[in-house]
């Protein structure tokens, strides 16, 4: 559990980050930016989740 969790941190932090990238070189011309801050925000909501029902 605490390896998917771990994982999923990491995800989530790729998914940012690659959110950032997407708005410093696209300048609002495409949806990219939209899509990972969506998956991120689905990855955040999956995790807590997940972990609520581990618990």
């Amino acid at each position: 559990m605490h390896i998917f969790v771990a994982i999923a941190f990491i995800l989530i932090i790729g998914s940012l980050g690659s959110a950032l990238y997407f708005m410093m070189t696209d300048k609002g011309k495409s949806k990219r930016m939209v899509w990972s801050l969506a998956m991120r925000v689905g990855l955040s909501i999956s995790l807590f989740l997940f972990i609520l029902f581990a618990h």
